[in-house]
């Protein structure tokens, strides 16, 4: 199968479940997760229409930058280490996986520094897995009030990694609450919070996220074949 082929089955599905639960399929972007994929792959999933590219690790995602075109958003989702923050600043359209303050106030520093806002989102570890990062729910939105005095971050969302399972259904009880706490802090109208994106969702289970009110979806398996 070719990615194309791959994407194509992707986007239709996103349509299909969309359609049936009554969304748009324009309130989806689907995220290209091209970590540890060569350049050439990613170039073809470029090729296929594919702006939105996802990376897990910085050095990864600072290699393939100047060798791919300049239109393409840039998005880390994996864990992201304080003292590597530097080395991605003005690079990415957003950062997905900001799970503490500490983290958040180096961004904030390293962004003033380049006069820059830099995008981010709390990573909630809903499930409150062990070997997962991220804020717990009861913590996020104190977390969100200290972001919110950090004049260079913006928080434009939340995401979530949730537990890797064989029946994507049991996933469905995490991405509904996130989706109720992402309802409940956008109500809340915190100053420079601006609650416009939920990313949550895999290769295995982005049908139930965005049944359940995903605004953005990380497929990588299901676009580029196993790893």
């Amino acid at each position: 199968m070719t990615i194309e082929h791959n994407l194509q089955e992707i986007q239709g599905q996103i349509q299909s479940v969309c359609a049936r639960v009554g969304r748009s399929e324009d309130e989806v972007t689907l995220i290209a997760v091209s970590k540890t994929k060569p350049v050439d792959m990613l170039r073809e999933a470029y090729g296929a229409g594919v702006r939105q590219f996802g990376e897990n690790k910085v050095q990864e995602l600072n290699e393939k930058i100047p060798k791919m075109p300049e239109d393409i958003k840039w998005h880390l989702i994996g864990h992201l280490q304080t003292n590597k923050v530097r080395q991605i600043i003005g690079k990415t359209s957003l950062i997905h996986s900001v799970d503490s303050i500490k983290l958040a106030r180096e961004i904030e520093k390293e962004s003033e520094k380049r006069n820059l806002v830099t995008e981010i989102l709390l990573e909630i570890n809903v499930a409150k897995e062990e070997s997962k990062f991220g804020f717990f729910l009861e913590e996020a939105a104190e977390a969100l009030c200290l972001v919110r005095e950090m004049p260079h971050v913006r928080a434009v969302g939340l995401m979530t990694v949730a537990p890797f399972v064989a029946n994507a259904e049991e996933n469905r009880p995490i991405f509904r609450k996130l989706y109720e706490f992402y309802v409940d802090m956008k109500s809340k109208n915190i100053d420079n919070v601006n609650m416009t994106v939920l990313s949550m969702g895999m290769t295995g289970d982005f049908k139930v996220a965005i049944e359940e009110g995903a605004t953005m979806v990380r497929v990588g398996t299901g676009i580029f074949g196993a790893r």
